[in-house]
């Protein structure tokens, strides 16, 4: 049998984020990748000029088309930028009672662009959060679903991790890419315990849809059968390496995205 994973999110025109990167990670990663699109971007290395949303009414078809036919064994959602949206996902994946959820709250992007409208984020908070095995934000996503400021140490990432963690998914993976130091630390936490994954930081501008690329990685791992901690390790492996070899890469003026065939082309 095929392993499957879906990625329910938004498009990237260039490339490097979004559906586009989830889908090469699922292919890096030896699993077959279907997709829902919520929403299309123009957008490039230096930012998002433009977003179109998806009716949430052809959301909920593309969701029918994908998982009345496939077997789906893991799924990704990232980009929901609208509420309408948001619960049209949810909906879905009720309706076909998806399991292994992983939940990238995508607010904004490497650009530092706005992907997410304010209301969307209390529709993820109510919604999704409690369908997910596995929520991942960042530094200013933790924040922003909490409404605090961002955590400035691995302590406070904890404590944020576990705030996230009362508002209903199984496990929350707080990423350290935007903090300080020599290690990029993310810190997984669920109702058994603590786990820390850290890597060297990497110094580099190509970092653009390292979320996405984590976030999807982790999912394959799922589909593959793998524990929640295997697969985050996994992909934490596996974004630290596409990092790390990203400069190979010469792609636009501006953020240009990680290397995700590094394994393949290097």
């Amino acid at each position: 049998m095929t392993t499957i994973a879906v990625t329910i999110a938004g498009s990237d025109s260039g490339g490097g984020a979004g559906i586009q990167a989830d889908l090469k990670t699922f292919s890096a990663l030896g699993v077959y990748g279907a997709s829902v699109i919520t929403a299309l971007t123009a957008q490039n290395t230096t930012g998002v000029q433009s977003i179109h949303d998806v009716p949430p009414q052809f959301v909920t078809q593309q969701i029918d088309s994908v998982f009345s036919d496939l077997t789906v064994n893991a799924v990704k959602v990232g980009m929901l930028s609208q509420p309408a949206v948001v619960d049209a996902v949810a909906e879905g994946l009720v309706r076909y009672r998806a399991a292994r959820i992983v939940l990238d709250p995508v607010m904004v992007a490497a650009s530092g662009d706005r992907l997410l409208v304010p209301r969307a984020i209390d529709a993820l908070r109510r919604v999704l959060l409690p369908m997910a095995l596995l929520v991942t934000p960042n530094l200013p996503e933790a924040a922003a679903l909490l409404d605090e400021p961002s955590a400035q140490d691995e302590q406070s990432m904890c404590r944020q991790a576990k705030r996230i963690l009362a508002l209903g998914p199984r496990a929350v993976l707080v990423k350290g890419g935007h903090g300080m130091g020599l290690e990029s630390t993310d810190i997984l936490m669920d109702q058994q315990g603590i786990w820390r994954f850290a890597a060297s930081r990497i110094t580099t501008r190509n970092t653009h849809g390292t979320g996405c690329t984590l976030s999807s990685a982790i999912a394959a791992g799922l589909a593959k059968g793998l524990s929640l901690n295997d697969a985050v390790e996994a992909g934490k492996s596996f974004i630290s390496a596409a990092i790390g070899a990203s400069d190979q890469l010469q792609i636009g003026r501006g953020h240009g995205p990680v290397h995700h065939f590094h394994a393949k082309r290097s």
